[in-house]
């Protein structure tokens, strides 16, 4: 994903908690805000500790990271978009996982047809 799909800084996270939407399942929760003064849209991950260790929080933002490649076209485009890992994610392999995010995507009406 490119650097200007994501969110890094502490504060974009926080506005994006304090201001935002959520919803979730079983294995994500996403939080979303809509930003009219920007042309694409931004994720931010995050993977707590509890979920294992340091390469298992980094294969489940590698696959995360794919799957928003795979579907980058069909996520709409305003939007600022934090992504929390919950603890089946660790046992879960890339498919599951994209499926997971398209089907919050889809759900919350961040994803076209």
């Amino acid at each position: 994903m490119k650097k200007a799909f994501r969110i890094k800084d502490n504060k974009e996270f926080q506005h994006v908690f304090k201001k935002g939407k959520s919803f979730a399942n079983r294995q994500l929760v996403i939080y979303y805000l809509q930003k009219s003064d920007q042309e694409h849209f931004r994720v931010g991950l995050s993977v707590g500790k509890k979920i294992g260790n340091a390469v298992t929080r980094n294969r489940i933002k590698r696959y995360l990271r794919q799957a928003f490649h795979e579907i980058e076209g069909k996520v709409l485009s305003p939007y600022d978009i934090v992504i929390i890992a919950r603890q089946p994610t660790k046992y879960m392999d890339f498919h599951e996982v994209k499926k997971s995010l398209v089907h919050l995507l889809f759900k919350e009406r961040l994803m076209k047809k």
